[in-house]
């Protein structure tokens, strides 16, 4: 009988002991975990940020492009009208 208690008591703490282990290697495996995450979304951050910069960019030619276009046409216009009028005096 006192094998047995033993036996018992051995297996008790050998298993306390082995939740407690299990439980701290889990924590710090999440606070590692978290870490990284962190880490990653700061990084992720930074280039949504960057990538925003160049889309408003790319944003502000899109705007001046077609305006510039028609300033062209007009001065194309003009050059045309110009070079009628220096032809026929």
């Amino acid at each position: 009988m006192d094998a047995v208690w033993a036996a018992l008591i051995s297996g008790g703490l050998a298993l306390i002991g082995t939740v407690i282990s299990v439980n701290a290697s889990q924590k710090k495996t999440q606070a590692s975990v978290e870490a990284t995450v962190k880490t990653e979304m700061a990084v992720m951050n930074t280039k949504i940020e960057a990538l925003t910069k160049e889309v408003e960019k790319h944003n502000g030619f899109a705007e001046r492009v077609p305006k510039l276009e028609t300033k062209v046409k007009t001065l194309e216009k003009d050059c045309a009208r110009l070079e009628g009028f220096h032809m026929h005096p």
